[in-house]
């Protein structure tokens, strides 16, 4: 009789182990769909920050009046190449935020602003908005970019090649 108690003990201990795991198992799917959400509602955030980015940028880009709310520059910049600054900014947050929502690595990411900055007015954007970019928490992923791209804009200018489309290192 005992052993028969005994083995109805261990069939009941294996069914709660067993019921117990499988909670378990509940709880890590339900964790990791909830992780899933998080980053999706997180993708959706920003995707929306960048629509209303570049609607901002829009208006700017069409009216002058609105374009000088945005100049940080006491007005040394003409109007004209300001604005082609506000369209390099644009070209510049949807390439990050490509990077960040995960719609590209990093090494595409790489490709396209290494293509990029052959262009002389978004070099120009480049170095004037320098002093904006040392404010940026260093850690930030916009940091990082930030940092590619400075690296590869070195790189680019001490290459002995015209082959511009083979330098630099994404990795980095």
């Amino acid at each position: 009789m005992a052993t028969q108690n005994f083995a109805r003990g261990c069939g009941s201990a294996a069914a709660v182990g067993l019921t117990f795991a499988a909670a378990i198992g509940v709880l890590v799917v339900q964790q990791r769909q909830s992780r899933r959400l998080r980053l999706s509602e997180q993708h959706i955030n920003l995707a929306n920050q960048q629509r209303l980015h570049w609607e901002l940028l829009s208006k700017a880009l069409e009216d002058p009046a609105l374009a000088a709310v945005l100049d940080t520059h006491d007005g040394a910049i003409p109007s004209a190449k300001y604005r082609q600054f506000l369209f390099a900014n644009a070209l510049y947050t949807n390439a990050l935020l490509a990077y960040r929502i995960g719609n590209v690595n990093r090494a595409e990411l790489f490709g396209h602003l290494r293509g990029t900055v052959q262009n002389p007015i978004f070099r120009e954007y480049w170095e004037v908005t320098r002093p904006a970019r040392a404010s940026l928490e260093a850690s930030s992923i916009e940091a990082q970019v930030g940092r590619l791209m400075d690296n590869l804009i070195n790189d680019l200018d001490e290459a002995d090649t015209d082959e511009w489309w083979v330098v630099g290192d994404p990795h980095e």
